[in-house]
């Protein structure tokens, strides 16, 4: 299984639309031990700092940034099929 990072901000709608799509998505079967650690920015700069991206939310699959942006339901479901492959 693949390691799957988000970078947000607590305050941003958008990460709170891609963290409850992530919370629905989770509750299925399919994607249930998936392991997501999100990074809040704003909190663990120095983290956020050594990664290539202008948008939250944002994922990284394995390292490799595979959306960044505002993330419907179909987005996040993508970056964890990604994670199971």
């Amino acid at each position: 299984m693949k390691k799957i990072k988000m970078f947000m901000f607590d305050t941003c709608p958008h990460c709170q639309l891609a963290i409850r799509c992530l919370n629905e998505l989770q509750s299925q079967d399919k994607y249930k031990d998936l392991k997501i650690e999100m990074i809040n920015e704003r909190k663990e700069p120095e983290i956020a700092d050594q990664y290539d991206y202008y948008y939250v939310p944002t994922f990284f699959v394995d390292e490799e940034k595979v959306h960044e942006g505002h993330a419907e339901l179909e987005d996040v479901q993508r970056v964890l099929d990604l994670a199971l492959q």
